[in-house]
């Protein structure tokens, strides 16, 4: 399936998705070991059951499949803020550490 720019309708009364939302979401969607009820025993998958999925996201147009365009996006957006809950505390170092005076030179050195 594409997502091409030219392939895409925004949602009207949409605007970006809060990626801290999405990882508390995801963080709190419970994730499991199953198979299809048709495949051997010895089958497993791993992950969230569909409607779980639908309850905690809306994605989708229905509660029994999980489209990996959503997944990877839900995915996607969580990386993201991950990558922000480090970054911006790093920053806030550096930035603390920049208004630290240097300490004059050691006398006894």
């Amino acid at each position: 399936m594409t997502s091409a720019r030219p392939q895409q309708r925004p949602v009207t009364g949409e605007g970006a998705v809060n990626g801290f939302t999405a990882l508390e979401t995801l963080a709190a969607l419970t994730v499991s070991t199953w198979r299809y009820s048709w495949e051997p025993e010895r089958l497993r998958h791993l992950g969230p059951m569909a409607q779980d999925w639908h309850a905690a996201f809306g994605l989708g147009d229905t509660d029994t499949k999980i489209d990996l365009v959503d997944a990877n996006s839900i995915a996607i957006v969580a990386i993201q803020a991950l990558h922000r809950q480090v970054t911006d505390p790093q920053q806030e170092v550096a930035q603390l550490h920049a208004q630290i005076p240097a300490a004059p030179p050691d006398p006894a050195r």
